[in-house]
Parts: C-alpha cells; structure tokens; sequence
C-alpha cells in the first residue's frame, strides 16, 4: 500500500444547490408523489425514510445532497406518502432493525445487516485512508505499527474490507475514536486527536479546504467499489413490496436518472466511475 502523494481529488463543478431549509428532526416532511407507476409499491400506508448528514450525500446545511434528489425521485416515482427526516448513523440502522423506519440511503451491506434490512444498489464507491503527514504514515504497516495513531470513524459505520479490517485491528488495541458526524472527525483530526480517519468521494469537498489538503495525505486501501443502496426494513416491507421499491430504483438506473443527478455533484468521468456497474442480485 503506497501514500498517494500525486492523489488528486476529483474536482466537482459548482457547489452545493443551497435549499429551502433543513430538514425537521421533530417534524418530518411528508411528501406527496405523482400518479402510481404499473405494479408500484403498495402506497396503502405512508412510509418513513431517513438521510444522514454525510458530505455531498445530504447536508443538513444546505437540504441537498445526491440522496435527497434519490429520495425525491423515488418518492415521485413510487406515489406514496413518505416521511422525510434527519438522524444519525447509528440510529438509523437500529429502527431498521426494529421495523420502526421503512427506508434510509447508500446504505452498505455485511452478514449482520443482511439478516434485517434488503439492499436496492444505485452506486459503488472506494475508500481511502486520510492520514496527517506529521504522522509518518506511509502505508497501512506504519498505521499498524505505531501506536500514537488513533482513527477516527462516525459510529457503526463499515467500510471495504481492508478498512473494516484495519478499523478493528486498531479497535481491539483501543485505538479508535468514534463520533456522529463528519464534522467533529475533521475537527479533532485538525487538532490532531485523531491522525487518521476514512473518507469516501462524499468527503472531497471538505477535504479539498486549505486547512485539511495541507496537513494530510491520502493512503489507498486495495479494495474493489462497495455498492451503496436503499435501504429496506425487512420487518416493515414484505419480500414483494421490496422487490417493487428495488425495481424503482433499477428504473431510475437504467434511465440514466442515477447517472442524472451524480453529475451534479461530481465530473461526468467520476460520476460515470461510482454509478456504472453490476448489480448483485
């Protein structure tokens, strides 16, 4: 595994869509679709779906990100009533487990999730150690080696292989600090609590200000692109209502939609890159 010290961070035309306003954490939008697509959804009962504050994906800031203009699609597409709101990670996923919330997105799979939650792939992704210089860092062996690096990582989030392998080697050793969100990763990784943390193409924008660029390099881990998705509640959606909320965002693949809404927040190049591949069954 070698630094990257040629890396370049993928330049995204323009900036965030500055929106209307956050959204609600104790009042959840409900959002009305168009007419009800042949064999849609059961819109019988209205459903709940949640965003998490995570980069270009959504920004609580500027209520916009690639996952709000999914869920808006998929909303219109399917004509359904969906409760929109703004959690946690972690919380998250406890509710799907429960059947307490119906949908979160770009969701990742592994065999613990698989048994509670169904997965709708609409993009892949890689991820990349960011690492301080002043950390002597060179490759994952020095992250290992020296037990002054502390990672940090937003809670019960999982990564590609070798990340969650590393995440847990230095876990095991007491070596990582967790925390909600992005921002308070960026902050003790400025002030140098944290030497390292993981970032994904999401985080190109912050990671791309003058205070971060300059004191950190990026680290490759030699993983394939995980697929991110919907994400379904196998306790709240029945197997056919799942396929139907799958095939949705299928169509909206194969139409170009995906595609659509990427490039506005990536270059085509690295659009194409994250929403092109093959889907697991």
């Amino acid at each position: 595994m070698k630094i990257g010290p040629r890396f370049e961070f993928p330049r995204r035309p323009g900036a965030l869509r500055r929106g209307v306003g956050a959204l609600s954490l104790a009042l959840p939008m409900i959002l009305a679709a168009g007419p009800t697509f042949a064999a849609g959804p059961d819109c019988s009962r209205p459903f709940t779906l949640a965003l998490h504050d995570h980069g270009l994906l959504y920004s609580a800031d500027t209520d916009s990100g690639i996952d709000k203009d999914i869920a808006d699609e998929l909303i219109r597409r399917s004509g359904c009533k969906v409760g929109v709101s703004l959690m946690s990670r972690a919380r998250i996923w406890q509710l799907i487990k429960s059947g307490a919330l119906d949908f979160s997105l770009s969701g990742i799979a592994n065999p613990e999730r698989d048994s509670y939650a169904g997965f709708a792939w609409y993009f892949s992704n890689k991820y990349y150690l960011l690492a301080r210089k002043d950390a002597g860092a060179r490759d994952l062996d020095d992250v290992r080696g020296n037990a002054s690096f502390r990672l940090g990582v937003i809670r019960s989030f999982r990564y590609s292989p070798a990340a969650n392998e590393l995440v847990d080697q230095l876990q095991s050793a007491n070596r990582v600090n967790q925390a909600n969100g992005l921002a308070p990763l960026y902050q003790a990784l400025h002030q140098n609590h944290i030497q390292g943390m993981i970032m994904e193409p999401f985080d190109y924008p912050a990671v791309d200000e003058k205070h971060i660029r300059d004191i950190c390099s990026v680290i490759e881990f030699n993983d394939a692109p995980v697929p991110h998705g919907l994400i379904m509640s196998k306790q709240a959606l029945a197997p056919p209502q799942r396929a139907r909320w799958r095939a949705l965002i299928d169509a909206m693949r194969a139409d170009g939609t995906v595609r659509r809404i990427f490039e506005k927040y990536f270059d085509a190049k690295l659009a194409a890159s994250m929403v092109d591949f093959r889907a697991a069954p």
